[in-house]
């Protein structure tokens, strides 16, 4: 090709085929109707995404900015994490969930708990697997899978069986087949929790059929009243066969930061290392450093976090039912779960009418899965006022369940 001859005489080939497997991201299609209700000058009270609005608390802020003035910091991190960090993860699981774990074998430092999810997908599955996945799901846990030119069996979670997949309900072909079962409990989006009857059958039935699970615990400490979500690791011989991940996104508002980590079974473990080692260089050392710092201090930040999300939740539950819902106060995460009112189509054209009509934008339920499509989500990151305010917008514009 001269300097002179054009691109277009030489397009680009096509991306992977992998990539047209991927649904839209529904994401993106609110971000273009919010850009467009923005340019009409809309001012828009955005309670979609998850992202949290507070700061990370200042102790673990400057643990960090110390730890990156340390020249020993400066350098490529250990693949597994430090042993610091891996050891307080272990010390975090024995005293909140009184589970004991290897450092050395059954933990993982891990870039954010989503690229550690990803990665053990890719890790394990192959074309022709199977991933089940109850739906509505976090994207990744199905996404992952088709990227890995996987196939992905969707378990409907429904109001009918509280939100909780039903086990007996999958087909032996597919069983024979999957190798992996994804779970998340308290569960994005729709707030349901699990108890230990529900995991005990989960890894039985894993056990029989050689399936790992995969236990996605992001919201394992944002929970209310006294509530404790359970570890699948708590369930006697889970380790056989479960690995958990773990989030300081949401526990210790570190979203931004990028640290998680994963523990369980040790083969599982392995492998995500293995993985990982071909992938990318290791969690940054410093960010350990404040991490490690957050789990050996947690009680001390954590109730003022839960009790900011309470708050917000109460007066986000209390509101809509004012407007005509009838919704229960989730024990647990930091949404708010409700179904779409009679005479909208799906969840999509609900939230358009939402941006148009109040200026308020929510989650369209669509954004987890074709089960999620009756519903949509509302984000608690946003400070009192603003929910005041997005609720008045509501109610001043008729928004009612049953208008």
């Amino acid at each position: 090709m001269s300097p002179q001859s054009s691109s277009a005489d030489f397009p680009l080939k096509a991306p992977a085929h992998r990539l047209s497997k991927l649904p839209t991201y529904v994401f993106a299609e609110l971000d273009e109707l919010k850009a467009a209700a923005r340019a009409r000058g809309a001012d828009l009270i955005d309670l979609g995404m998850g992202n949290p609005d507070r700061p990370t608390p200042a102790p673990i802020v400057e643990v960090i900015a110390n730890a990156v003035r340390n020249p020993a910091n400066h350098g490529y991190p250990m693949f597994k994490g430090k042993p610091e960090f891996r050891q307080a993860a272990a010390d975090w699981m024995k005293r909140r969930y009184d589970v004991t774990l290897d450092p050395e074998t059954e933990v993982q430092a891990l870039i954010g708990s989503k690229e550690g999810l990803a990665h053990l997908t890719f890790a394990y599955v192959d074309t022709g697997d199977i991933s089940i996945v109850p739906s509505p799901y976090y994207p990744v846990h199905s996404r992952a899978s088709w990227i890995a030119d996987a196939d992905v069996h969707h378990l409907p979670l429904t109001p009918e069986n509280g939100f909780l997949p039903d086990i007996d309900s999958i087909p032996d072909e597919v069983a024979k087949k999957a190798k992996i079962f994804f779970v998340s409990f308290p569960n994005n989006p729709t707030a349901a929790v699990a108890d230990f009857a529900f995991y005990e059958k989960l890894v039985a039935y894993c056990k029989h059929w050689g399936i790992v699970i995969a236990s996605d615990l992001a919201y394992g400490e944002i929970a209310y009243e006294g509530y404790k979500p359970p570890s699948v690791l708590s369930i006697p011989g889970a380790k056989d066969v479960a690995v958990e991940f773990h989030s300081f996104s949401k526990s210790f508002n570190m979203a931004g930061w990028r640290v998680g980590f994963a523990c369980g079974n040790a083969q599982v473990i392995k492998a995500l290392y293995s993985l990982k080692t071909n992938l990318d260089y290791g969690l940054n050392s410093a960010i350990q450093d404040g991490a490690t710092y957050a789990l050996n201090h947690a009680e001390e930040f954590l109730p003022e976090i839960i009790e900011t999300y309470r708050r917000r939740r109460d007066l986000v539950v209390d509101g809509f039912n004012r407007l005509g819902w009838n919704i229960s106060k989730p024990k647990a995460t930091m949404y708010v779960w409700l179904p779409i009112p009679p005479g909208f189509e799906d969840s999509k054209s609900w939230c358009k009418h939402l941006i148009d009509t109040a200026d308020v934008v929510v989650t369209p339920g669509i954004a987890f899965g074709d089960s999620g499509d009756t519903h949509f989500r509302v984000s608690l990151v946003s400070p009192e006022e603003t929910l005041k305010k997005a609720l008045e917008r509501l109610e001043k514009n008729g928004i009612r369940y049953n208008a």
